[in-house]
């Protein structure tokens, strides 16, 4: 049903567009869409990430669970490439990297980030790519 040029949409809360921004597009490497006084559309690994301002709305402490978003690669090279960038750009890591479900058919790496608006990011790559879904 899903056709290449469609995209995955997630909205989350930012207390500051300009932080938002900052973030995603110089630190994670995602493209600005668009801006609007009270949102912002990123291009994240393409699909759409939008930044609502709405202060209130944000946890006061980061939290993994339930509530998390992100990608999970399929080949190995680009989760390497993603930890060079969290490293070499300095961004702020929730938890990882690490492995997770060690021995069993789920095993797959991990890293959690958490953006300037305590909203959580996971990334992974599994060693069983067909285990993904």
């Amino acid at each position: 049903m899903r056709d290449t040029r469609d995209a995955f949409h997630v909205a989350i809360p930012t207390h500051d567009l300009d932080t938002a921004v900052e973030y995603y597009v110089f630190g994670l490497g995602a493209r600005l869409a668009r801006r609007y006084p009270d949102r912002v559309t990123f291009d994240f690994f393409g699909d759409q990430l939008v930044c609502h301002l709405d202060p209130a709305a944000v946890v006061p402490e980061p939290v993994a669970y339930p509530r998390h978003f992100g990608v999970s690669f399929a080949r190995p090279e680009d989760f390497d490439r993603l930890l060079t960038l969290i490293e070499h750009r300095k961004l702020p890591v929730f938890s990882g990297p690490a492995l997770r479900f060690e021995g069993t058919a789920e095993q797959h790496r991990t890293i959690f980030l958490v953006d300037p608006s305590n909203n959580i990011l996971e990334f992974k790559q599994y060693e069983d790519p067909r285990l993904q879904f």
